[in-house]
């Protein structure tokens, strides 16, 4: 068995095909979590959730693109592709609410991300403020109902090490992680685990894959992003997982049996699966 910790299928990339996807995911053993980014998509994640018995999770948040919107206007959004990313703020009632489901297993994704930023000094420090109120409301509600939260940092980790380091019982995972390995350890020490995906083939992630403990690895596909090479051209699937286990097998010279064996326990006890 193998969980993919964060998957997009609630995204509209999926829209004509999410079930038949799913259908492939679930007959080759394969349970996933849809990951919410705003209110939309975290309701889609929801509603295909319970869609199915088992094998099919979401999680609900807002992702920190969209709190600090206001302040760029140069990024499409990744749910409705033409269109610019329009700011949202964060419904503490409605977010919380989506979580009386039993199919959501987490807080995510929400974190940091200064990728695309304003150029100014000011409106660069009110655009860093804005994403750190949304995060801080958001652990919140995760502190209240006492779930995991799925991270998202880009170009931010020092920020969100310096907010995360203070909060003594937080659970999660960094998603996607792309840090140094000082980073990592950081992040490890705090109780966290760590995202593993296709962007292993783009960057050099061996010292933090052969280092950290093979009980804070997660596996994850970021689907419809990140498409392993050996699926060059084709939009990304859950089902191309193994391509990341088989990547971190060869790193830690061990079996993928027993890479697909660990990070499914180490989702279950996360998610409470």
């Amino acid at each position: 068995m193998i969980i993919d910790t964060h998957s997009h299928l609630n995204f509209k990339a999926y829209k004509k095909d999410s079930d038949e996807v799913i259908k492939r995911c679930l007959d080759n053993n394969i349970w996933m979590i849809n990951v919410g980014s705003k209110l939309e998509t975290s309701e889609r994640a929801v509603e295909i959730a319970e869609s199915y018995e088992s094998g099919v999770y979401a999680s609900i948040g807002l992702h920190p693109i969209y709190a600090g919107a206001g302040f760029i206007k140069m990024k499409t959004d990744p749910d409705e592709g033409d269109f610019l990313i329009k700011e949202q703020e964060f419904d503490y009632e409605k977010y919380k609410k989506l979580c009386q489901s039993k199919k959501v297993v987490a807080i995510g994704e929400i974190g940091l991300d200064y990728y695309y930023k304003p150029k100014t000094t000011g409106k660069l420090n009110a655009f860093k403020e804005k994403q750190k109120e949304i995060l801080l409301k958001q652990l919140r509600l995760a502190e209240e109902l006492n779930l995991p939260v799925i991270f998202h940092c880009r170009m931010a980790h020092q920020d969100l090490i310096g907010i995360l380091k203070d909060m003594l019982e937080i659970k999660g995972v960094i998603h996607c992680f792309t840090g140094s390995w000082d980073e990592a350890k950081q992040y490890l020490d705090m109780g966290l685990c760590l995202g593993i995906n296709g962007i292993m083939f783009k960057m050099d992630l061996s010292e933090t894959i052969e280092k950290m403990p093979i009980e804070k690895i997660l596996v994850e596909t970021d689907c419809p992003y990140l498409t392993p090479p050996q699926e060059n051209g084709k939009r990304n699937e859950p089902v191309f997982i193994k391509y990341v286990i088989e990547k971190i097998a060869e790193i830690r010279k061990i079996s993928y049996n027993k890479i697909e064996e660990q990070t499914f326990l180490n989702a279950k006890k996360l998610f409470n699966i």
